[in-house]
């Protein structure tokens, strides 16, 4: 299911700068669906978040900092938080 998520966030995030108007996709699957509604609260607040993924780590970045996922052969598992990192720093990190 973190899979059809980290497949579904990438759509977003690439969509988002293919198309400057409109930046949702066509098509959502129904568990990527339940996460988004999830992340906003069903609509209550407004969500900001920017993600990438690079080898096999998927970056999610929030305001507080960057979650970072490992690749297990099946899905993205969470390997740890890094507070108060940006995306391009943590991506630095595991880069190196």
């Amino acid at each position: 299911m973190l899979s059809r998520t980290t497949i579904a966030l990438l759509l977003f995030a690439s969509t988002a700068f293919a198309a400057s108007t409109r930046v949702a996709p066509d098509v959502v699957p129904h568990p990527t669906a339940m996460f988004l509604a999830s992340l906003s609260g069903d609509g209550r607040q407004q969500v900001t978040f920017k993600a990438a993924a690079m080898g096999t780590h998927f970056f999610f970045e929030e305001p507080t900092g960057v979650t970072v996922y490992t690749y297990d052969g099946r899905g993205y598992r969470r390997q740890t938080f890094l507070k108060g990192y940006t995306l391009s720093k943590a991506i630095k990190k595991y880069r190196d």
